[in-house]
């Protein structure tokens, strides 16, 4: 697949990498006609991403992820590789919302908010990595 002006980072999958990340995706998202609304759910559903990469892909120490954006045919996408452990979102079932409000627990909601404001993502481990690629359409 040919991608049109591609964007590369790659950090070490620790919270500390959060400013540089989103910093990353805002400068990607200078050249793409999109609203203030949908760029904010773009940048939350990666911060949700790569938290979780950052939190709990390698319980035994730190690896990296590295991310790429680009846009295709109207679409802008945020691809986010790491060599942790294997988590595929679509094993993820949605969470009973009303039950978490009464119970007060807090967390497991990043999954379902990137599936929720993207437009859409694929999931595939490869060559021992989790690549994740979400979506928007412009």
């Amino acid at each position: 697949m040919s991608v049109p002006n591609p964007k590369h980072l790659t950090v070490r999958a620790d919270l500390a990498e959060v400013e540089r990340v989103r910093a990353f995706l805002r400068e990607s998202l200078q050249e793409v006609a999109v609203s203030e609304e949908e760029a904010i759910k773009i940048e939350l559903s990666l911060h949700e991403i790569f938290v979780n990469v950052a939190m709990y892909a390698f319980p035994k120490g730190h690896g990296e992820a590295s991310l790429r954006t680009w846009i295709d045919q109207g679409t802008f996408y945020v691809e986010i590789r790491d060599r942790g452990v294997p988590f595929d979102p679509a094993d993820r079932p949605a969470p009973d919302l009303d039950e978490k409000i009464r119970a007060g627990t807090r967390g497991g909601l990043g999954v379902f908010l990137f599936k929720t404001l993207m437009d859409g993502y694929t999931y595939r481990r490869t060559g021992g990595e989790n690549v994740l690629t979400i979506f928007k359409k412009l």
